[in-house]
């Protein structure tokens, strides 16, 4: 018997597409407001994804469209670590 379980897709941020969830990094704010990186996909507070290329994490930069989507403003050092993220599993 074939394996059909449905692969969860979430829409990025800054493109549009749709991805499955593997391929997209989660960014998070918390109840607290405070917004940041979630590796693990597992953090409470409200999420919205950005798909693992550079590209996609300088549109969302430029457009800011995490911030609009997290209705919070989304601190320089959270681009950082997403484009860190991606640069450390390119190298994988």
């Amino acid at each position: 018997m074939t394996n059909n379980r449905k692969i969860p897709l979430r829409k990025c941020a800054a493109t549009g597409e749709m991805f499955p969830k593997k391929e997209m990094i989660r960014i998070v704010r918390t109840k607290e407001g405070e917004v940041s990186v979630d590796l693990t996909g597992k953090k409470s507070g409200r999420g919205t994804y950005v798909s693992k290329t550079e590209a996609a994490v300088e549109a969302a930069r430029r457009n800011h469209s995490i911030e609009k989507q997290l209705g919070a403003t989304v601190p320089e050092q959270v681009y950082e670590d997403l484009l860190h993220a991606i640069r450390r599993e390119a190298l994988k």
